[in-house]
């Protein structure tokens, strides 16, 4: 079915340095914008962080700091009936200042988040700034703070010797107290050691910790979070520098259990992704043994970095074992500071959407399929249902929009295939700039190209599909600076930040040297206000 009010028929086209000093906003004050300082503090809580409420640069839908600079989300804790939020602030970012804070956001729904200000402000003590880490709620009152006392344990680096320092929190996280003056797991003489992951091993009934330590994850045991005991390790040459580390168990969709080991990971090297890379595996409280050798990736886009995943609840407060959800920072450490939002609206720092993540059977293993959080469906202003639309050679869409979440199947005839199908999104009012995303059918991959567009690096991810099956599911978000692509399954996912101009709103269709259909086509604008 055809729609013919937004949509024309149109001519066919021819056929890593260091990351400290990164956070510093060096080279930011010649751009000549200075924004207010933030005040830190509770006291301080904006409204939403979402909304570009009138600015240019700034995602309708996405996450965003309130201004200057984010860097790496801190795992999600679920708190009196809402998720916790922190991650890494600078709030002199822009006058070229240094350091970051633990910032906190709070979410019910996982697409509308609150500012609720500085939780542990930089240089808050002799250890320097605090960077990564993660977050539990003691239940047990296992760290002698009280039951319910939310723990942070955090990197510091003092002398520029990275360790894991405690930090409590008696307040329901709002504000944190050291928890003493040395780390609780002091650096045994090497550069990395930073990035602790914990998790309660219900199990053992003891707590484990995951550390980053350059190459390899180190394993940690502890009764009460203080005193912390190396069990183990899990070791790749092969993909760069380990950060962020992750451990987790779901159920899969058959039913069975399974351990899940992560890490933010570099694998350009091999032509692999720079994102999350994961295992399916069986642990034991001290060793993880994978699967499988290679890792899979939860995104192969170029901004997906520093992700973490954090448990969903059920309204019993229990955690829900099928669903889990995942939120990564929307940019890279090779190119951290190049965003025109610094000079359009004075910031620098968002996230890709939180997804849901299930477990799912694929093939002889396990896989986490990823998709957008259900509650996007209530922020949808106008739902344009085009139905099936076939093409051959381009339509250009009628309906101009920023912000919207796009879904159909792409299907052909195997027997006389076109060789490219897809959507030209960002689209400037004469074509020149645009993002393709789409499926290239002799090639036999699908594929997010930003390079015809305003972008950090240029580049196309591409990843492997069959099509001699004829026909393939997509789904892709659009939020004014970034365009993320939604696979068949869900088990592949292309992420990436581009920056169109203003005016950059068009939407196009192609299929190239054959006729496709694009299947139910649905376009959703998505709104905040």
């Amino acid at each position: 079915m055809n729609t013919p009010s937004i949509m024309q028929d149109t001519a066919v086209p021819g056929s890593r340095v260091s990351r400290r000093s990164l956070v510093t906003g060096a080279g930011v004050a010649a751009l000549g914008y200075l924004a207010a300082p933030a005040t830190a503090g509770p006291a301080a809580a904006a409204p939403l962080l979402v909304n570009g409420g009138g600015m240019r640069q700034r995602p309708e839908y996405h996450f965003s700091v309130p201004d200057n600079w984010k860097n790496d989300p801190q795992r999600p804790i679920y708190v009196n009936g809402e998720y916790l939020y922190y991650y890494l602030y600078n709030a002199d970012y822009l006058e070229g200042g240094a350091g970051t804070a633990w910032r906190l956001a709070t979410t019910r729904d996982h697409v509308s988040f609150r500012d609720e200000g500085v939780a542990i402000p930089k240089f808050s003590n002799a250890n320097g700034d605090c960077w990564s880490g993660s977050l539990v709620v003691d239940e047990r009152n296992t760290a002698g703070y009280g039951k319910g006392a939310v723990i942070a344990v955090v990197t510091q680096a003092p002398g520029g010797k990275q360790a894991p320092y405690l930090w409590y929190s008696t307040d329901g996280g709002r504000s944190f107290t050291p928890g003493g003056k040395a780390p609780v797991l002091p650096n045994p003489g090497v550069q990395d050691f930073r990035d602790p992951k914990i998790i309660w091993d219900g199990d053992r009934r003891r707590w484990f910790l995951a550390n980053a330590e350059g190459r390899t994850l180190g394993f940690y045991v502890s009764p009460d979070l203080h005193s912390w005991t190396r069990v183990g390790e899990f070791v790749r040459t092969d993909l760069g520098l380990l950060e962020c580390p992750d451990i987790f168990r779901m159920t899969a969709d058959d039913g069975t259990t399974h351990w899940i080991l992560g890490t933010s990971a570099n694998g350009n090297g091999r032509g692999l992704p720079a994102t999350y890379a994961y295992w399916t595996g069986a642990f034991n409280g001290s060793a993880f043994v994978p699967d499988h050798d290679e890792p899979h990736w939860l995104d192969w886009g170029f901004d997906f970095y520093g992700a973490v995943t954090y448990p969903d609840h059920f309204a019993s407060c229990a955690e829900n074992p099928a669903l889990r959800r995942a939120i990564g920072w929307a940019n890279f450490w090779d190119y951290p500071h190049n965003t025109p939002t610094l000079a359009t609206d004075g910031y620098n720092g968002d996230d890709m959407i939180v997804r849901e993540l299930r477990l799912i059977r694929a093939g002889n293993g396990y896989r986490l399929a990823s998709a957008p959080p259900a509650a996007l469906s209530a922020y949808v202003g106008s739902t344009h249902r085009l139905g099936d639309v076939s093409v051959q050679g381009t339509k250009d869409l009628t309906l101009r929009s920023g912000a919207y979440d796009l879904s159909c199947e792409l299907a052909w005839d195997p027997a006389a295939p076109p060789t490219n199908i897809g959507f030209e999104l960002c689209r400037a009012p004469g074509g020149g700039r645009h993002v393709a995303v789409g499926a290239y059918l002799p090639g036999r991959y699908s594929y997010v190209n930003r390079r015809p567009t305003i972008n950090p690096t240029g580049g196309e991810s591409q990843t492997p599909f069959d099509p001699a099956a004829g026909k393939l599911q997509v789904r892709v978000l659009v939020d004014r600076n970034s365009v993320e692509l939604f696979v068949g399954d869900g088990t592949v996912v292309h992420s990436h930040r581009v920056f169109p101009l203003e005016g950059d709103n068009g939407i196009r269709l192609y299929s190239n040297d054959g006729r496709a259909t694009f299947r139910r086509l649905t376009i959703r604008e998505i709104t905040m206000s």
